[in-house]
């Protein structure tokens, strides 16, 4: 381990140990990337105790959260509120913070290119920044999902170009964020956090870290591994939810309910789990996810079938699903797609968040746009469609008013996705056909004639 100068004064240092700093809650704490991940950490970490200073290039998100706002549904203004009070934690876009950071915290986003290749651009420019200010002893730790390689054979000898050398000058680890918003039942802190160090003493002070706010710290023997670990939890997702998809258009071309198939499966109290079917995969993990591990997997020559299948039938259900509402049109209105007032209800990736990142519920929304439909979308936790790459002509479209969606200005509506505080009774009392892609309907007991599973 490094015993490190910490200034003290203007003519004397003392040596610190960093794993002595972290345990104590002495270690200056940087967050880079203030979003669904890095939001939720920091102000959990500053709840605890710990000196926290949370980066971001959005200048709005800053603004924000100086003034005790948040934009993020799983942290409320009034955490912001009490961590800024009790000097906890700063916002910030100033990255000359860095410099009297002990431990540096990446949780930026790791998209996909066009090409369905892995984009760590994001990653590499907040190493740039980082470069900039990176000081002996310093732990740095990535969070960002990623193939297995990318802070051993990445993100180390981006930093190393400093001059510093990891295990010798400066540590780093990656611990995967497993973040699930809207779900009631695990919050950020009480999800088990994996964590892996490019040397032991690397992966002793990360987990140090995370043990000051988190339930339960699970340590493994390698950044690698930790990568690893994200992956398989996600492909594992990606997988079972093509199956299911790919079986409901199967029993359904054979005039049988997969909802009702899945349920009668579901009471064997082994060798079964049950996963549902839906329009497509959607967030910032499981669609894209799977690829980094497939791009990674031929450096080594290895093919990944089964993994990009699961993807190629995830990718094709928002098609689906607009296949399901032209039948539905045609058969209970006897019109086409083409000038067809559709309301979509939902538009986030799933219930009762305002995450669109990935969202079927989007693709589904533009397809039936550009398929001549006059589309409109209600989604209480979506109040406007932000800029997305792949969508720039939805950018500004709002979500309408409930008391809007009547007979008279609709001719069907279409579940998406299955927010709770949707009143379902009043849509499905609406005389016009209602295709429901998450079996809504029928969870909450109310079946009509003019709802169509899809």
């Amino acid at each position: 381990m490094i015993k490190f100068a910490k200034e003290q004064n203007q003519n004397e240092t003392e040596q610190i140990d960093l794993l002595s700093l972290i345990k104590n809650k002495e270690a200056n704490i940087a967050i880079i990337g203030l979003g669904y991940v890095g939001l939720p950490l920091a102000v959990n970490a500053a709840l605890k105790g710990l000196q926290i200073t949370g980066l971001d290039n959005d200048k709005s998100k800053i603004k924000e959260l100086n003034g005790n706002k948040s934009y993020i549904e799983a942290v409320q203004d009034q955490q912001i509120e009490r961590v800024r009070k009790d000097k906890a934690f700063k916002a910030s876009h100033d990255y000359s913070a860095l410099k009297k950071a002990d431990v540096i915290v990446i949780c930026v986003p790791t998209p996909l290119t066009p090409h369905l290749d892995p984009d760590l651009s994001y990653v590499m420019r907040t190493c740039d920044e980082i470069a900039k200010y990176l000081k002996p002893g310093t732990l740095v730790i990535l969070e960002s999902t990623t193939f297995p390689g990318t802070t051993h054979d990445v993100m180390v000898p981006y930093l190393e170009k400093t001059g510093l050398k990891c295990n010798e000058d400066f540590y780093a680890a990656f611990s995967p964020e497993r973040e699930d918003p809207g779900n009631p039942d695990f919050g950020t802190t009480q999800i088990p956090k994996i964590v892996g160090g490019e040397d032991e003493y690397a992966k002793e002070c990360a987990a140090a870290f995370y043990e000051l706010f988190f339930d339960k710290v699970v340590p493994v023997s390698s950044t690698q591994v930790a990568e690893a670990i994200k992956l398989t939890e996600n492909i594992f997702r990606s997988v079972n939810i093509a199956l299911v998809n790919e079986l409901k258009v199967i029993y359904d071309a054979m005039g049988m309910d997969i909802w009702e198939i899945i349920d009668g499966a579901s009471t064997k109290p082994f060798g079964y789990m049950p996963f549902y079917p839906g329009p497509g995969v959607g967030g910032h993990c499981i669609p894209i996810d799977p690829f980094y591990l497939s791009w990674k997997a031929q450096e080594q020559g290895q093919d990944t079938r089964f993994i990009r299948l699961a993807g190629e039938i995830n990718a094709k259900m928002p098609n689906y699903i607009v296949g399901k509402v032209r039948a539905a049109l045609d058969e209970r209105k006897g019109i086409g797609l083409t000038n067809a007032r559709i309301l979509v209800s939902g538009l986030a990736y799933k219930k009762n968040v305002s995450d669109v990142r990935e969202s079927p519920a989007v693709h589904i929304f533009d397809l039936l746009k550009k398929a001549g439909a006059r589309a409109n979308y209600f989604d209480p936790h979506e109040l406007e469609i932000p800029e997305m790459r792949r969508y720039p002509d939805l950018r500004g479209i709002r979500s309408v008013p409930f008391e809007s969606i009547t007979a008279d200005n609709y001719d069907l509506i279409l579940i998406a996705t299955d927010h709770d505080d949707v009143d379902y009774e009043a849509l499905v009392k609406i005389d016009i056909p209602v295709v429901d892609t998450r079996n809504v309907i029928e969870r909450l007991r109310l079946s009509m004639d003019n709802v169509i599973k899809a």
